[in-house]
């Protein structure tokens, strides 16, 4: 009966091995909502909002490393408030690239991945909302573009999975001068594999 289980074992982790040694290439969609908010020097503080995220994802991974770039439209809310109590209301909506780089444990059409790596956004679109009397302190001057990097983890069940991550942004985004204004994000998303 030993031997039985030890084979039983010795089969089951093989064929996880073989599994993950095998170049794959996977394709689908994913969406899902996303927190923002702006990291801010001395001036302002920020609040978290709510923002939503959609596009497709690939992945290319061969001995149990994967590459996955993404595409996506994503739109990031959040609020800058000044020592007085002012009030900017930003929406971006961007285009979203992450090429991330990961590992995935599982078999059987089950497993968890981690995932980290690099972001670029292009702002395609800024909409502000402040009274008359903020207006010259929150100019509202934002780059068209930034970078981040993602941190995550993720589960696959069959065709969907499930991700979590967070995404530190790199980029000073005023170009105001009225200090440094960084935006960071939570993401929770939701993917169906097509193939």
């Amino acid at each position: 009966m030993k031997k039985i289980n030890l084979l039983f074992v010795l089969l089951f982790c093989s064929t996880m091995a073989f599994s993950q040694v095998l170049p794959s290439f996977q394709f689908g969609l994913k969406g899902g909502l996303n927190l923002s908010k702006f990291s801010t020097e001395n001036t302002f503080s920020s609040d978290n909002q709510a923002g939503y995220y959609a596009g497709v994802w690939a992945r290319i991974g061969a001995a149990g490393i994967h590459l996955q770039p993404e595409l996506y439209l994503s739109g990031k809310n959040t609020t800058l408030v000044s020592s007085t109590g002012e009030e900017n209301k930003v929406k971006f909506t961007s285009l979203d690239v992450p090429v991330l780089v990961g590992t995935k444990i599982g078999a059987a059409g089950i497993g968890v991945r981690l995932n980290t790596g690099p972001v670029v956004s292009f702002i395609l679109n800024e909409d502000q909302s402040f009274g008359n009397a903020a207006s010259n302190i929150f100019n509202g001057r934002f780059k068209d573009q930034a970078f981040a990097w993602q941190f995550g983890a993720g589960l696959d069940i069959k065709k969907l999975n499930f991700d979590l991550r967070y995404e530190l942004g790199l980029t000073d985004l005023n170009k105001a001068g009225y200090g440094e204004t960084k935006l960071s994000l939570f993401t929770l998303g939701i993917g169906y594999r097509l193939f």
